[in-house]
Protein backbone atom coordinates (compact mmCIF):
# COMPACT_ATOMS: atom_id res chain seq x y z
CA UNK A 1 0.00 0.00 0.00
CA UNK A 2 1.17 3.36 -0.92
CA UNK A 3 1.63 5.66 2.10
CA UNK A 4 -0.21 8.98 2.04
CA UNK A 5 1.44 10.42 5.08
CA UNK A 6 5.24 11.22 5.44
CA UNK A 7 7.65 8.20 6.70
CA UNK A 8 11.43 7.36 7.35
CA UNK A 9 12.61 3.98 5.89
CA UNK A 10 14.55 2.73 3.93
CA UNK A 11 11.87 1.53 1.70
CA UNK A 12 10.82 2.93 -0.93
CA UNK A 13 8.80 3.12 -4.37
CA UNK A 14 9.79 5.55 -6.49
CA UNK A 15 8.18 6.48 -10.01
CA UNK A 16 8.00 2.76 -10.85
CA UNK A 17 7.37 -0.44 -9.42
CA UNK A 18 11.18 -1.59 -10.57
CA UNK A 19 12.16 1.40 -8.64
CA UNK A 20 12.30 -0.05 -5.33
CA UNK A 21 14.72 0.45 -2.39
CA UNK A 22 15.17 -2.15 -0.15
CA UNK A 23 18.59 -1.89 1.67
CA UNK A 24 20.28 1.17 2.71
CA UNK A 25 22.80 0.76 -0.80
CA UNK A 26 19.84 1.60 -2.82
CA UNK A 27 18.29 3.94 -0.71
CA UNK A 28 21.50 5.68 -0.61
CA UNK A 29 21.54 5.53 -4.30
CA UNK A 30 18.11 6.52 -4.53
CA UNK A 31 18.59 9.68 -2.43
CA UNK A 32 22.31 10.93 -4.80
CA UNK A 33 20.04 10.66 -7.90
CA UNK A 34 17.26 12.44 -6.60
CA UNK A 35 19.49 15.06 -5.25
CA UNK A 36 21.69 15.12 -8.90
CA UNK A 37 18.44 15.23 -10.96
CA UNK A 38 17.58 18.64 -8.53
CA UNK A 39 20.72 20.31 -8.91
CA UNK A 40 20.68 19.31 -12.87
CA UNK A 41 16.65 20.83 -12.85
CA UNK A 42 18.54 24.04 -11.83
CA UNK A 43 21.12 24.18 -14.21
CA UNK A 44 18.94 23.29 -17.21
CA UNK A 45 16.53 25.93 -15.75
CA UNK A 46 19.99 28.62 -16.02
CA UNK A 47 20.74 27.51 -19.78
CA UNK A 48 16.78 28.25 -20.57
CA UNK A 49 16.99 31.65 -19.46
CA UNK A 50 20.29 32.61 -20.90
CA UNK A 51 18.95 30.91 -24.30
CA UNK A 52 16.01 32.86 -23.90
CA UNK A 53 17.25 36.01 -23.51
CA UNK A 54 19.58 35.62 -25.96
CA UNK A 55 16.51 34.81 -28.48
CA UNK A 56 14.71 38.17 -27.30
CA UNK A 57 17.66 40.74 -27.31
CA UNK A 58 16.98 43.15 -30.78
CA UNK A 59 19.51 43.93 -32.49
CA UNK A 60 19.49 47.35 -34.49
CA UNK A 61 17.88 47.16 -37.70
CA UNK A 62 20.11 48.64 -40.18
CA UNK A 63 18.63 51.19 -42.73
CA UNK A 64 17.12 49.87 -45.70
CA UNK A 65 18.84 49.01 -49.15
CA UNK A 66 18.02 50.68 -52.02
CA UNK A 67 17.15 48.13 -54.77
CA UNK A 68 16.09 45.00 -55.97
CA UNK A 69 19.05 43.12 -53.61
CA UNK A 70 16.83 44.15 -50.28
CA UNK A 71 16.31 41.25 -47.97
CA UNK A 72 11.76 41.22 -47.51
CA UNK A 73 12.65 39.15 -44.29
CA UNK A 74 16.11 39.73 -41.94
CA UNK A 75 17.84 37.13 -41.74
CA UNK A 76 17.66 35.77 -37.62
CA UNK A 77 19.26 32.81 -38.10
CA UNK A 78 21.17 32.65 -34.30
CA UNK A 79 17.71 33.76 -32.70
CA UNK A 80 16.05 31.41 -34.32
CA UNK A 81 18.01 28.64 -32.92
CA UNK A 82 18.44 30.30 -29.57
CA UNK A 83 14.79 30.10 -29.52
CA UNK A 84 14.46 26.77 -30.65
CA UNK A 85 16.81 25.36 -28.05
CA UNK A 86 15.08 27.56 -25.62
CA UNK A 87 11.40 25.62 -26.28
CA UNK A 88 13.23 22.37 -26.08
CA UNK A 89 14.96 22.95 -22.32
CA UNK A 90 11.17 24.06 -21.50
CA UNK A 91 10.05 20.83 -21.96
CA UNK A 92 12.74 18.44 -20.77
CA UNK A 93 12.81 21.01 -17.59
CA UNK A 94 8.95 20.59 -17.44
CA UNK A 95 9.33 16.91 -17.53
CA UNK A 96 12.27 16.78 -15.12
CA UNK A 97 10.25 18.93 -12.74
CA UNK A 98 7.35 16.99 -12.88
CA UNK A 99 9.21 13.77 -12.11
CA UNK A 100 10.49 15.23 -9.13
CA UNK A 101 7.30 16.53 -7.88
CA UNK A 102 5.97 12.58 -8.65
CA UNK A 103 8.94 11.34 -6.76
CA UNK A 104 8.73 13.67 -3.17
CA UNK A 105 4.69 12.19 -3.82
CA UNK A 106 6.32 8.92 -2.71
CA UNK A 107 6.02 10.69 1.20
CA UNK A 108 9.47 9.48 2.00
CA UNK A 109 11.26 11.93 3.72
CA UNK A 110 14.36 11.05 2.86
CA UNK A 111 13.31 11.42 -0.88
CA UNK A 112 11.46 14.97 -0.19
CA UNK A 113 14.61 16.30 1.66
CA UNK A 114 17.01 15.09 -0.86
CA UNK A 115 15.21 17.38 -3.78
CA UNK A 116 15.07 20.24 -1.64
CA UNK A 117 18.27 20.10 -1.01
CA UNK A 118 19.26 19.40 -4.45
CA UNK A 119 17.22 22.39 -5.59
CA UNK A 120 19.14 24.24 -2.86
CA UNK A 121 22.37 23.64 -3.92
CA UNK A 122 21.62 23.85 -7.74
CA UNK A 123 20.15 27.12 -7.08
CA UNK A 124 23.48 28.36 -5.13
CA UNK A 125 25.77 27.03 -8.05
CA UNK A 126 23.65 27.17 -10.99
CA UNK A 127 21.34 30.44 -10.84
CA UNK A 128 22.05 32.44 -7.42
CA UNK A 129 23.85 34.76 -10.21
CA UNK A 130 21.43 35.50 -12.01
CA UNK A 131 20.92 39.58 -10.99
CA UNK A 132 17.33 38.98 -10.41
CA UNK A 133 16.65 38.16 -13.95
CA UNK A 134 13.86 35.39 -12.80
CA UNK A 135 10.95 34.30 -15.08
CA UNK A 136 8.74 35.25 -12.45
CA UNK A 137 9.82 38.71 -12.50
CA UNK A 138 9.53 38.82 -16.46
CA UNK A 139 6.06 37.34 -16.30
CA UNK A 140 3.73 38.00 -13.04
CA UNK A 141 1.05 35.49 -14.30
CA UNK A 142 1.53 32.29 -11.78
CA UNK A 143 0.61 29.87 -14.39
CA UNK A 144 3.37 30.80 -17.06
Amino acid sequence: MMHMTFYWGIKATILFDFWKTDSWLSYILTLLACFIFAAFYQYLEKRRVQFKSLSSTRRPIPPPRAGVSAPLIPKSGTRSAAKAASVLLFGVNAAIGYLLMLAAMSFNGGVFIAIVVGLTVGYLFFRSDDDGADVAAENPCACA
